[in-house]
């Protein structure tokens, strides 16, 4: 069975406002799994211009996981983005030199940590997610949602902040479907079962 190759960039033929995501980024400090897709209404090389405040001292990183799906204007604020908030100022001196250099001899600029998205994660447009957030496998994420905390897997969250509006499935077939682990499956198996994937039957799938 054949399946779209994931080395390829425009997997629509004609479409160019849609990426196989891996296959642009080489930031060292982002990983993007397979077959996961970006859309810009632009240029699809926008991408990295909206993963901000990622500087090569912080050491942080974006990993997005396979399959998922990130809309145009979708943004990551990294920890470069964070200044001190128990200091006196907040001003980050030492960025500039001279005299100052040595301002931040005996701390350091707070630092929450990766932002790490799971597989099958849908980000809605213009959604911003926040450094150190994970979210979840299968999660969705709503237009506009600022995400400032993590997001339990097969979870919609919307608004500013970022709030919980359902789970997409019962505790007990998420455990199921986190159990399945589909997106590991090789992708003939993948492709034999995209009509059980696009359904809701998820026991037929655990049979497939």
């Amino acid at each position: 069975m054949a399946s779209p190759d994931p080395n390829t960039l425009y997997p629509i033929e004609g479409l160019n406002t849609l990426c196989f995501l891996k296959n642009l980024v080489d930031h060292p400090q982002i990983q993007i799994g397979e077959y996961t897709y970006y859309h810009d209404f632009e240029n699809v090389s926008n991408f990295e211009q909206n993963v901000r405040y990622l500087f090569e001292h912080t050491g942080d990183r974006l990993i997005i996981g396979k399959f998922g799906m990130i809309a145009s204007g979708a943004t990551f604020i990294m920890n470069g983005a964070n200044h001190l908030t128990e200091a006196v100022s907040a001003y980050p001196f030492a960025i500039f030199g001279a005299d100052w250099d040595k301002a931040m001899d005996q701390r350091a600029y707070p630092s929450k940590g990766d932002i790490r998205i799971g597989h099958d994660v849908w980000i809605g447009y213009q959604a911003t997610i926040m450094a150190g957030v994970t979210i979840g496998h299968g999660a969705i994420i709503g237009t506009n949602a600022t995400v400032t905390r993590d997001v339990p897997p097969y979870t919609i969250v919307a608004g500013n902040p970022a709030r919980p509006i359902r789970k997409r499935f019962s505790e007990e077939q998420i455990r199921k479907l986190l159990d399945l682990a589909w997106w590991d499956w090789p992708i003939d198996k993948i492709t034999a079962n995209v009509q059980k994937l696009t359904g809701s039957d998820i026991d037929a799938l655990e049979l497939g």
